[in-house]
């Protein structure tokens, strides 16, 4: 396949931000000589000097201080955090000095910071690499937080936060790095917002909401149920914060149902995020309670075994299979349901039509799709 890699993409960004503002400058565990470990840097440190690209001591909380530094007085500079796990021992400047800064100081101090980080597992990497840390970040306010799905994005995303006056924790998965697409150099006046999620698949059925490299894994879902006559919607959200509510709840509001796909722990994840706040604002409209397919609740396993740990084709679709009620709902789903049905109404997929309330799937009314959908809300039925 021709075009540019998700890698080249990143540099070709950096090159040209590099390029159009002297203030920009990378920081990094051998980002210079070598070009990173994942040649996202390669070149620049010959094209732009060691002065504006530079080889840090491996010391991230350093690295982030110096960066801290830099933006008060005046600079755009970008960080590279070589692997997810090493980003915790920078933890303190993030949450504690970057983040806050602008607040602290009344509004007198930015932080145009960016910090890249590489991101998730589906490499085979050691203890410490295939981390995915993103609900840590999205908790703290202050900071703005992005995952990135194709070179594309990642090339006009990376110019996006560079040139943003907030400081950004920028998401590139791993697994992406060697991924090929046409890349073209954006104006950044007329792009897509960062912050503006993106319907890469329209449906009809169910809502996919996720990120980073589960996108693809959506749309490959997405293209199996297709076969089986059930049209899904994914939402490829690019921005986990602020993320956009708006296009997810009016993509809910159309299927009635939604799956949030992501890598990280369920417990506290983001998807927790999403799924209440659609629960929130979209009640009347769901056909069956929002629904997660996320990593296991472990620390990160050896490599030998992640494909257990990463939601797959499989998972979605099984997801996808228990808010239509073509399989029985995760127990989980099914004791908030019967609790939410001895209250003040539910969804009707809270126990959905294919489903009874000990999460047995009941007979299907129509090949295997049980498709009528009633809410109650105020004592009300309010959509079938």
């Amino acid at each position: 396949m021709s075009g540019t890699t998700f890698a080249g993409a990143l540099n070709t960004g950096l090159r040209r931000a590099l390029a159009d503002d002297e203030k920009v400058v990378l920081l990094g565990e051998d980002i210079g000589r070598l070009g990173g470990v994942f040649r996202v840097t390669d070149r620049l440190q010959r094209e732009f000097g060691p002065y504006r690209v530079i080889d840090t001591p491996l010391a991230e909380s350093g690295i982030l201080g110096t960066a801290v530094g830099m933006a008060w007085r005046g600079l755009r500079p970008v960080v590279e955090i070589q692997f997810d796990g090493f980003v915790q021992p920078a933890f303190d400047q993030i949450v504690n000095q970057v983040a806050k800064m602008h607040a602290r100081t009344g509004g007198r101090v930015r932080m145009p910071l960016t910090v890249r980080i590489p991101v998730a597992g589906g490499i085979g990497a050691a203890e410490h690499h295939s981390e995915s840390p993103e609900a840590y970040f999205v908790h703290t306010a202050g900071l703005r937080v992005v995952s990135v799905s194709n070179p594309q994005d990642a090339c006009t995303m990376l110019r996006q936060a560079i040139a943003c006056d907030d400081p950004v924790i920028f998401f590139e998965p791993k697994r992406l790095y060697h991924v090929k697409g046409e890349v073209e150099l954006e104006d950044l006046a007329t792009a897509a917002p960062m912050s503006a999620a993106r319907v890469v698949r329209p449906g009809d059925d169910v809502s996919v909401v996720t990120w980073g490299s589960h996108v693809a894994t959506a749309l490959d879902a997405a293209e199996a149920l297709a076969d089986d006559g059930v049209s899904v919607e994914v939402v490829d959200l690019r921005s986990l914060s602020p993320w956009d509510v708006e296009a997810v709840t009016a993509s809910v509001r159309r299927t009635g149902r939604l799956v949030v796909v992501h890598e990280g722990a369920r417990q506290g994840g983001v998807g927790a995020e999403i799924c209440a706040t659609v629960t929130e604002t979209c009640f009347a409209d769901l056909a069956a309670p929002p629904l997660r397919v996320t990593g296991h609740d472990v620390p990160y396993p050896p490599a030998k075994l992640e494909r257990h740990q990463l939601p797959d084709l499989d998972r979605v679709c099984h997801g996808v299979d228990q808010v239509l009620g073509r399989a029985p709902l995760d127990p989980r789903a099914v004791a908030v349901s019967a609790a939410t049905h001895q209250g003040q109404g539910s969804p009707a997929g809270a126990a959905p039509s294919g489903a009874t309330s000990d999460g047995t799937a009941a007979d299907a009314e129509d090949d295997g799709v049980t498709h009528r959908a009633v809410a109650v809300h105020d004592g009300q039925e309010v959509a079938a």
